[in-house]
């Protein structure tokens, strides 16, 4: 083992032989502050041998020896050496741990008893009995046995055969149950705001429970600051009164998102994606609020609202209403030049979508959140030189569970799981009969701190008959491509096409999408600092028809910035195929917001 200097001082310096990293660790904390006069030196080494001895002894050293050397000086720092022969430790023989009081019903204090890391044959250690016993008052305190105690709580210790008896002894007393709720600071109505408790009348009491409403009451939305307090001091009847202190958030909130797409596929311009968000997280007494998103890039603009109506509960029970106006392009066309023999491109499919819809969603106990809609929606695009407008009322069904490892904006692990079903039918007032099915898959996981790995899945189908195709609007059916599917690759760019003849006798192409979809997705992430990463990945997959599969592969990476409001990506990706319609292309990503 070999010797450390402590540290250089202009009084003393300190040098430890003999013990290993965690002994020495614990000598240098019972020695304490090095000198910084000669009065402080002096006592520092008066009780040198007692600090150190106690060290030891505190890690089950009884039997050490401590050499100490002080070399003095005229001038300069003088030099402490301290030699230790540590001895035998001190083993631990049976440990003993018993309680008494409304505890021995508690299954918590099971667990608690069977993830102990301290057991017979383990060398004694002072710390580790300390924690031990402070975890138990913690649990103790977290489950409402206010009046817990120890009854007996001793080491016994026989210096001649180096052994050691840990003998516990707790009762807990009875526990205490939740009395009545109070609220301050809040507008909304009783019904709404004490659907959110998430505990009964005289149930017992647990800190695991007040964490649940404090997060129940941030994830409305609707309050700044949120302060969930336990009175203890007013304890009655064995009941204890919860005290809830709200501030209410602005009535209006604006949130600007940029986005950006740079490369040279079907589009050599650079993209920019401005996102603005605007939120009236509480319009009444009743909980309802609003959300109204506007999205612009070029020949893209979108505007949303959803108006949310909270039914027998304000986060697991909502009714939604939805009015969009959105503009978007797909895929790419062409016309075929004779004289060079290819096909140039020429802009790309265009449709104008109106959209209605009502929804339901709710949560269950085991956190799947499902709802039903209803949507009603009229879209307006041009399609092998024909303008097509056809209506459809899509009612569907959708399934979600996420489950999250925190609750950071970057969270260290997680799966998202997404199933959603959606019909219409003539006899309902649609163009046509067709049903979509969809499901989406995202796991996170990170290994040894620094190591991430995201991967993803999305799955998609229309059944529709084969004459109906055409009738089923751009934004119906499957296209890939862009920062959420194949990176490299343009917004949607990617489908299947068809060749035509177009109004002035030539000869035209246009990816016009697909029934189907299937795009995967693996990513490695390299935590440099704890806001600042690398990543690589391969995306690959496409949108096709049937029998008509041609997989798509491109691979790159990026750097993220770890934000206060989320993390900001920039990827590059690099596409691996050139198809009928886009040659090999790159494109830089710019995104911004969370994996989950």
């Amino acid at each position: 083992m070999s010797g450390v200097v402590l540290a250089e001082n202009s009084w003393l310096n300190v040098k430890i032989e003999g013990v290993n990293k965690k002994l020495e660790n614990n000598i240098i904390a019972h020695l304490g502050t090095l000198p910084e006069s000669d009065v402080q030196r002096r006592a520092f080494l008066f009780t040198v041998d007692d600090n150190t001895q106690d060290a030891l002894e505190s890690m089950g050293y009884y039997h050490g020896i401590v050499d100490i050397d002080i070399k003095e000086t005229d001038s300069g720092p003088w030099e402490l050496n301290l030699n230790i022969v540590t001895g035998d430790p001190v083993i631990i023989q049976w440990v003993d741990i018993n309680f008494t009081g409304e505890m021995l019903q508690d299954d918590r204090f099971a667990l608690w008893l069977n993830s102990l890391k301290i057991k017979p044959g383990d060398t004694l250690n002072h710390g580790v009995y300390e924690a031990l016993k402070s975890q138990l008052v913690t649990l103790a305190l977290a489950r409402g046995y206010f009046d817990g105690h120890y009854t007996k709580s001793e080491i016994s210790i026989n210096r001649d055969i180096n052994t050691a008896q840990i003998n516990l002894q707790f009762d807990s007393g009875k526990r205490y149950l939740f009395g009545d709720v109070t609220f301050e600071g809040n507008t909304l109505n009783d019904d709404v705001i004490d659907a959110l408790i998430p505990f009964e009348a005289d149930a017992p009491y647990a800190t695991q429970q007040l964490t649940e409403f404090n997060r129940n009451l941030l994830d409305t939305g609707y309050f700044s600051n949120i302060k969930v307090l336990p009175q203890v001091d007013k304890i009655s009847d064995g009941l204890i009164p919860i005290k809830v202190e709200l501030s209410p958030r602005p009535s209006h909130l604006i949130e600007v998102g940029l986005g950006a797409d740079i490369g040279n596929s079907t589009d050599d311009t650079f993209e920019p994606r401005v996102r603005l968000t605007w939120r009236t997280p509480q319009i009444n007494r009743y909980g309802h609020f609003q959300e109204t998103s506007a999205e612009w890039s070029p020949d893209r603009p979108k505007i949303l609202t959803t108006y949310t109506i909270p039914l027998s509960h304000p986060l697991d029970d909502q009714l939604k209403v939805k009015l969009g106006i959105l503009r978007d392009t797909y895929g790419v066309t062409q016309d075929y030049d004779e004289e060079s023999r290819s096909f140039d491109n020429t802009g790309q499919l265009e449709s104008k979508k109106y959209l209605i819809g009502l929804s339901r969603q709710k949560r269950s106990k085991s956190n799947w959140l499902y709802g039903y809609s209803v949507e009603s929606i009229r879209e307006f695009y041009e399609q092998e030189d024909t303008d097509y407008d056809p209506r459809f009322y899509l009612m569907g069904y959708n399934l979600t569970q996420t489950i999250r490892g925190d609750n950071t904006l970057d969270p260290k692990s997680g799966f998202r799981q997404t199933y959603s079903l959606e019909y219409a039918d003539p006899s309902l007032g649609s163009t046509i009969r067709l049903a979509r099915l969809q499901a989406r898959f995202k796991w996170i996981e990170t290994l040894f701190d620094n190591h991430r790995f995201v991967a993803r899945v999305d799955l998609g189908a229309n059944i529709a008959d084969e004459d109906d195709i055409s009738l089923i609007p751009p934004s119906l059916r499957y296209f890939a491509g862009g920062d959420q599917s194949i990176r490299g690759y343009s917004y949607q760019e990617l489908g299947p096409y068809i060749d035509y003849t177009n109004s002035d006798d030539g000869l035209s192409r246009q990816v016009v999408g697909g029934r189907y979809l299937a795009v995967g997705s693996i990513e490695y992430q390299y935590y440099l600092t704890p806001t600042w990463r690398v990543a690589s990945f391969v995306d690959a997959g496409n949108a096709f028809d049937t029998g008509q599969l041609e997989p798509v592969v491109s691979v790159g990476g990026g750097v993220h910035w770890i934000s206060p409001i989320g993390p900001i990506k920039l990827d590059l990706g690099f596409g691996l195929k050139e198809t009928e319609t886009v040659a090999r292309s790159y494109r830089f990503h710019l995104t911004m917001g969370t994996d989950l």
